[in-house]
């Protein structure tokens, strides 16, 4: 049996009650490890699930699948992944793989930022299409998101932005020069997606993400250090957020009273934000 298990978004005491049990009767575990993270290491789950932990990079994954699925018809393999399983494509495709080497396949969810975006007061119905912003280079400043945020506005709706995670990334001369070398680890902060919308808002030129935009910027969710901050994108900019992970929710016309009192809390400036929210309603 292939255990596909959602670790949540924390620590090693987020796996459920179920994942644990596959998890500590499993000839192997992997650990899913360049579409998030978690507080904390690997060996912090090995010493919590009394089982050794290997580490499963994008090459394995997406490359050599067959390895982890090995021998997966005649013993239990389990496939961690922080979050929820479905949270990314690339585990659908290990999946469909082990379905067509008739590997039969049992999922244990979790908690996932999808719906614990949640924490920050705004209704999960009310969110549209969530988008993914990737860092800049120098050659390489795609927008095609901006599209997503416009359709997403034009019915109310609030746009979660997930941002970007580079683990184990080879520079353009490495790669070119077939070196195993890698980057350090980045991941993308909320002021780096800000100042990204902004830049191509100043392109765009739609009124789509000024700097008056409300939106919310929530870092670390469901940790013992979750932040969420509320303010226009010029204000969010400012502010540090610490660690990551973060994402971005920008703040749709489809929000309730209730919300907005809820949200008001977190707001960097409260009379801004009443100012704001004024702004949206109308």
């Amino acid at each position: 049996m292939l255990y596909v298990i959602g670790l949540g978004l924390s620590d090693e005491t987020d796996i459920t009650v179920k994942g644990l049990k596959a998890v500590q009767n499993s000839e192997r575990v992997y650990l899913e490890a360049y579409t998030s993270i978690l507080t904390v290491g690997k060996e912090k789950l090995e010493e919590y699930y009394g089982k050794q932990v290997i580490i499963a990079d994008r090459e394995m994954v997406e490359s050599e699948s067959d390895s982890i699925l090995a021998d997966a018809d005649k013993v239990d393999v389990s496939f961690l992944v922080v979050g929820d399983p479905y949270g990314a494509t690339t585990h659908t495709d290990l999946v469909i793989r082990a379905r067509e080497l008739g590997i039969p396949v049992q999922v244990v969810h979790n908690a996932s930022i999808m719906n614990a975006a949640g924490a920050c007061g705004l209704q999960l119905y009310n969110f549209g299409q969530t988008i993914s912003i990737v860092f800049f280079t120098d050659t390489w400043r795609p927008d095609s998101f901006y599209d997503r945020i416009k359709e997403n506005k034009s019915l109310g709706l609030h746009t979660l932005c997930l941002l970007d995670i580079k683990v184990k990334e080879q520079s353009i001369e490495n790669l070119a020069r077939g070196r195993k070398i890698y980057e350090p680890p980045r991941y993308m902060t909320i002021n780096q997606a800000v100042e990204q919308l902004l830049e191509i808002e100043e392109n765009r030129e739609e009124g789509i993400c000024t700097p008056s935009t409300l939106a919310i910027g929530c870092a670390r969710i469901g940790t013992s250090t979750q932040q969420i901050v509320a303010g226009s994108l010029e204000e969010l900019v400012q502010v540090d957020f610490g660690g990551p992970l973060h994402s971005l929710v920008l703040v749709g016309s489809r929000m309730h009273h209730m919300e907005a009192d809820f949200i008001r809390e977190f707001a960097v400036d409260k009379k801004t934000f009443d100012q704001l929210v004024e702004k949206i309603s109308a």
